[in-house]
């Protein structure tokens, strides 16, 4: 592939990042605002145990929202956050890394085991795409009542439907349907719920 010259129809990087198009990562505006998300995190991951009203606080400001009754646990390590929406009374344990380049929707009654990843970010296979630092991304649905094993891998552009089971270590490559549970790498269903 020929390197070509990132189209300029008038959006910022940060515009055709949020769209899933391709766009450059080392723009002022992006790096800005990873800037404060990583102050925001590293804020978070430094609470203690009972500090939940200052962990409260800080989600407010990182996330685009989260629901009643949601526990987050750090350390939660994610590229912006304000492209994550966590619905009510969802569990997230240790160690999720959410990078969150498109959006990234968890629905209500989630379960996310520890170091579980949520992966948006796309990259060109074409060196000379990838040497001009050309990046895309495509969102992640994960459905009311998933639980996701730790360990589990979520790669761009999934969509786990409701009630579904991904087991520890699974790598989720394409969407599961609702009531299944999958396994393995990449993850294949092995029954239904």
């Amino acid at each position: 592939m020929t390197e070509q010259p990132i189209p300029d129809d008038g959006r910022s990087q940060a515009e055709r990042m949020r769209a899933g198009d391709l766009y450059i990562a080392d723009d002022p505006e992006i790096a800005a605002a990873a800037l404060k998300s990583r102050r925001l995190q590293d804020a978070f991951n430094r609470t203690l145990a009972d500090e939940e009203e200052e962990r409260r606080r800080i989600l407010d400001e990182l996330l685009a929202s989260y629901g009643e009754g949601c526990e987050i646990r750090p350390p939660l390590h994610v590229d912006y956050g304000s492209n994550i929406t966590i619905g009510a009374r969802t569990f997230v344990n240790c160690g999720l890394v959410a990078l969150d380049v498109a959006a990234i929707t968890i629905g209500e009654d989630v379960q996310i085991g520890p170091n579980v990843q949520l992966l948006t970010p796309t990259h060109p296979v074409e060196p000379e795409a990838r040497r001009a630092k050309w990046e895309a991304a495509q969102p992640i649905v994960i459905g009311d009542n998933v639980w996701l094993g730790g360990g589990a891998i979520v790669l761009p552009g999934v969509m786990i439907s409701a009630d579904t089971v991904v087991g520890a270590g699974a790598v989720v490559t394409r969407d599961l349907p609702a009531g299944v549970v999958a396994v393995g790498n990449p993850a294949r269903i092995i029954r239904s719920v």
